[in-house]
């Protein structure tokens, strides 16, 4: 069975597989001491062109509070989209293990943040009862598949750097944001001011594991010893390692990236023909947004899964993957037929 509800649901890539057991072939110093661990992070120093820090995790929310972590302190606040995955899906983790506030801004149509709407939320600097920002935080590609440019985020940069604050950027779907730009890793992140990245590589193809790359030197301070404190430094870390490097070498993140981004475009087509859905968000990386009659739901839900994002208005939202191929939408387009009749 294939599903367009999350890209989470797809195989491990085989690159990716072949690279896990490369890794599997004899013993290896702990704790990221090892060689292929010590090779990849030269590699992201190549691939970002910058003098980085890299520091792999278990998953993304490990990412995003080790990230917030290594740039706060627990009397700080995070100003983030209302739409965030740091907000709205990661329970309380982020505050729990920050200690920090987060200040949910308003998204525009498209889900992002805009320089205006940050600059607003800047308020109360230097008043002990209020919580000090310290942080802004963007999702690349945003919570309903929509991305920012590098000029967006640069303008976003320049206010929180203006205003004394980093730029965090929760990237789980980063690749496909590049992909979609056409641009290099680069390009929308430290080329663009960003402070800190939270790398995804799970939903890409990886079998788990995330990176934080971080690019801002003063950020490294404290990183190494939050690392272990947020209990995501993995003893076999070169498993981490190994994946990444599989998804950097010859850009293999580009090439699977720009599939499920197309399979998206291509099933964002397949459904214009249908009068009965109503798209809500433009395609631009890998999801498709769309209102659908609430009878489809559980007819179609028999064979392909998908998310029901706000019931209300019978808003759904489906994901294309690395393994989503033409005959699966195919397959979803014949399916709405038969409930149509």
């Amino acid at each position: 069975m294939k599903s367009f509800a999350s890209d989470n649901y797809a195989g491990v890539l085989p690159e990716v597989m072949d690279a896990l057991h490369a890794a599997n072939t004899a013993h290896a110093r702990s704790y990221g001491a090892d060689d292929i661990t010590a090779r990849v992070n030269s590699l992201f120093k190549e691939v970002f062109n910058a003098n980085t820090s890299v520091y792999f995790v278990f998953n993304g929310t490990g990412a995003n509070v080790l990230s917030i972590s290594s740039a706060t302190q627990s009397y700080n606040a995070i100003l983030c989209s209302d739409t965030s995955h740091i907000y709205c899906d990661e329970s309380s983790a982020p505050e729990t293990f920050t200690g920090c506030r987060f200040f949910a801004i308003a998204a525009d149509a498209n889900g992002k943040l805009t320089p205006d709407a940050i600059k607003e939320r800047l308020i109360r600097k230097g008043d002990v009862h209020y919580a000090q920002t310290a942080m802004v935080s963007i999702t690349q590609s945003t919570e309903y598949g929509t991305i920012y440019t590098a000029a967006e985020i640069k303008a976003i940069a320049d206010v929180a750097h203006d205003f004394g604050l980093y730029l965090h950027v929760d990237g789980s779907r980063f690749f496909n944001a590049a992909a979609s730009l056409q641009c290099n890793l680069r390009d929308i992140s430290c080329d663009a001011g960003v402070d800190i990245l939270s790398l995804g590589g799970t939903k890409a193809g990886m079998m788990y594991g995330e990176a934080v790359v971080v690019f801002n030197n003063e950020l490294n301070k404290h990183i190494a010893y939050k690392h272990k404190q947020v209990m995501q430094l993995a003893s076999k870390t070169r498993f981490i390692a190994a994946q990444f490097e599989a998804m950097l070498k010859d850009e293999l993140w580009r090439k699977v990236g720009t599939h499920a981004n197309a399979m998206a475009q291509q099933l964002h087509m397949a459904l214009s023909g249908h009068p009965e859905v109503k798209f809500t968000r433009p395609v631009q990386a890998n999801a498709v947004f769309a209102e659908i009659p609430r009878h489809w739901y559980e007819p179609l839900q028999e064979h392909f899964p998908f998310y029901v994002w706000k019931d209300s208005t019978h808003e759904v939202r489906l994901m294309c993957s690395w393994d989503t191929r033409a005959d699966d939408i195919t397959r979803f387009s014949e399916a709405i037929l038969r409930v149509k009749g």
